[in-house]
């Protein structure tokens, strides 16, 4: 049997189009008017009403994926990174990465953040990488109206992202 890479980037996708939805106005919502995750706030030109899933996957991918350096990390904190950077802000999410790997915390995923990444425990970091999103959440003053939808994103994401742990530890096992 052929080993055939997974593209994290499409497992991503899947997991935040399942969580984010489509179109929701909820004025409790900072973000305001939002769709598939893409909110008026943060893309304040775009017509979000209208928005295809194809224009939300673009925005994905250049402004979330590509910004955190995704596709350069081992793709189950990478699924972690992306989904924290959709739904915290990638500044956030990139501290988060760093906090968990022990780094410098400057927001910037350079050499140092990337080398690490590799060379530590992963499932250790990623376990740190929810705890402090979690933690984060928590102290938010929106966390008892969100919070409950929050944390049950984090743990379907902790799951989903060590799901492809433990299936890509098996799969090195097998290739030589």
């Amino acid at each position: 049997m052929d080993y055939v890479p997974v593209d994290y980037f499409e497992v991503a996708m899947e997991h935040v189009f399942h969580w984010e939805g489509g179109y929701v106005n909820d004025p409790r919502d900072p973000g305001g008017e939002t769709k598939y995750g893409i909110s008026k706030r943060a893309y304040p030109t775009v017509d979000i009403a209208n928005l295809t899933k194809a224009q939300a996957r673009e925005i994905y991918r250049r402004d979330y994926w590509e910004a955190c350096r995704c596709g350069e990390l081992p793709g189950p904190l990478a699924l972690m990174v992306f989904d924290s950077a959709v739904n915290q802000g990638q500044g956030r999410a990139k501290r988060l990465l760093q906090a968990s790997l022990g780094v410098k915390q400057d927001g910037i995923v350079g050499p140092m953040t990337l080398g690490a990444a590799h060379e530590a425990p992963l499932n250790v970091v990623m376990l740190q990488y929810s705890v402090r999103r979690a933690l984060h959440y928590v102290n938010l003053s929106t966390f008892k109206h969100f919070g409950k939808g929050w944390l049950s994103r984090l743990f379907d994401t902790h799951g989903t992202a060590m799901t492809a742990y433990v299936q890509e530890a098996r799969l090195q096992e097998r290739v030589p």
